[in-house]
């Protein structure tokens, strides 16, 4: 099997912002609907490379149009929750389940399909999620980091208490496509603050040659690896990123031995 490159994005739009309690920045969010997701998929047209879309159902119904553009234009779109609320912040498992619910309903509704992949939104999961995950038949996460550049299968939460050591839990049949926060966008470009701290402003071609040497170092040491980007579109959408983000497309293209693939492919063949 080839060495695989993921491009996946989290498709916030104003959740994102109203859910980090920084409402006042939604023009962020209407800014990467309507402007920088047309020029992002017009780029996926160009190249023919695939992608995976993670979309909260408040997005969904927020911007049918451009959602539906999503699918239309042949990406998945897998769930991001539906108000794209922390997962602990619910408090209870039913209320999970009702934000959990209205997710798989949106995109069900969009697409006519019922989500098989999930991300988790802002941040990490509760004692509640892989139960969930398992509850509505999910097949795999691109959320954790245990592994950096190889799927690995979802384990129950582990047990953390005062004086004794950590115990990891159960291992699921749930299978993680790993992505650590040094391959998102937001974390190191985006110029405004982010909720609980100011984010500096990055350079661009510095991050690409980042991630280059990471693919580098992949394809040298790691059979079948997946390098998996976590984009935005309010981010990645926006220039000079599209075109540093289309010139690491085209090498990737002329690598031996590495390809594009969404999420799902990349599942099926570690599954297989």
């Amino acid at each position: 099997m080839p060495h695989r490159v993921c491009l996946t994005y989290d498709f916030d739009a104003v959740a994102g912002w109203t859910s980090a309690g920084m409402s006042e920045y939604r023009s962020w969010g209407v800014y990467g609907a309507e402007t920088c997701v047309p020029r992002l998929l017009d780029l996926h047209d160009r190249t023919g490379v695939p992608a995976t879309w993670f979309v909260p159902g408040h997005t969904i119904e927020s911007f049918p149009e451009v959602s539906g553009e999503i699918h239309d234009r042949g990406h998945e779109i897998q769930h991001h929750g539906w108000s794209h609320d922390p997962l602990p912040s619910f408090g209870s498992r039913e209320a999970e389940r009702r934000d959990f619910v209205r997710g798989i309903e949106a995109i069900e509704d969009l697409t006519g399909r019922t989500p098989t992949g999930f991300r988790n939104p802002a941040g990490g999961f509760s004692e509640h999620t892989v139960d969930l995950l398992r509850e509505f038949d999910f097949e795999w996460d691109s959320s954790g980091t245990e592994r950096d550049l190889r799927p690995y299968y979802l384990r129950e939460p582990g047990t953390v208490e005062d004086g004794k050591p950590y115990r990891r839990g159960d291992q699921t049949d749930i299978v993680t496509v790993p992505v650590p926060w040094h391959r998102d966008d937001w974390l190191q470009l985006f110029p405004v603050a982010s909720d609980p701290q100011f984010v500096s402003y990055g350079h661009e071609p510095d991050v690409f040659h980042r991630w280059r040497t990471e693919l580098s170092w992949m394809r040298e040491h790691v059979e079948e690896g997946v390098l998996t980007l976590l984009l935005h579109p309010q981010c990645a959408g926006r220039a000079p990123f599209v075109a540093e983000l289309e010139a690491f497309v085209d090498d990737v293209t002329d690598m031996p031995d590495t390809d594009f693939a969404d999420v799902s492919t990349v599942v099926s063949s570690f599954s297989a």
